[in-house]
């Protein structure tokens, strides 16, 4: 295996974390949250997609999917379009209704592809490149993409949880 396999597999497993998490939820469930200060699925996955597609198209001097493909129309939400959640306050969390799953993995899906088409032409030597000197030390593309990667996985995995407690019936769903 080399490094590009080895990163499409690890954004592969992102995308299903996406798919397993929402599929064949409805709106509600999808902007359920387990307590007051907790994110929805449907928070989560807009949120863990929307970072992905902010930090690749930085990396690959790209536009966003999101603005050009127009999926910031499509979701209609309330927020810039430069906004990722990053930050975001429980009302700001209850500002993102998705009507259904198929929205948040096409935009996923969409991002997922400009993502492994990327990753996927990647060398050990080009984990070395600096992208972001704004930091002491500067940020390499390897340390961009573990963060990426590690950020996704956390979100993913707390969206699965979530579902878990949707579906069991267990916490007091807020909004």
């Amino acid at each position: 295996m080399d490094l590009g396999e080895l990163l499409v597999d690890s954004f592969n497993r992102i995308r299903e974390g996406v798919h397993g998490a929402v599929e064949g939820l409805s709106g509600e469930q999808l902007a359920e949250r387990p307590g007051p200060e907790a994110n929805s699925i449907g928070w989560l996955v807009w949120h863990l997609t929307r970072i992905q597609d902010d930090h690749l198209a930085d990396l690959t001097g790209r536009e966003q999917v999101w603005t050009a493909r127009g999926w910031a129309k499509r979701f209609g939400l309330p927020f810039d379009d430069a906004d990722t959640g990053y930050g975001h306050t429980p009302t700001e969390v209850d500002g993102v209704r998705v009507e259904s799953p198929e929205l948040l993995t096409g935009y996923h899906d969409a991002v997922h592809e400009q993502s492994v088409a990327f990753v996927s032409g990647l060398g050990l030597d080009d984990l070395d490149r600096i992208v972001d000197e704004r930091w002491d030390p500067p940020v390499s593309l390897g340390v961009r993409l573990v963060s990426v990667i590690n950020d996704d996985q956390q979100h993913v995995g707390q969206a699965a949880y979530v579902r878990g407690l949707i579906e069991s019936g267990g916490g007091e769903p807020v909004g």
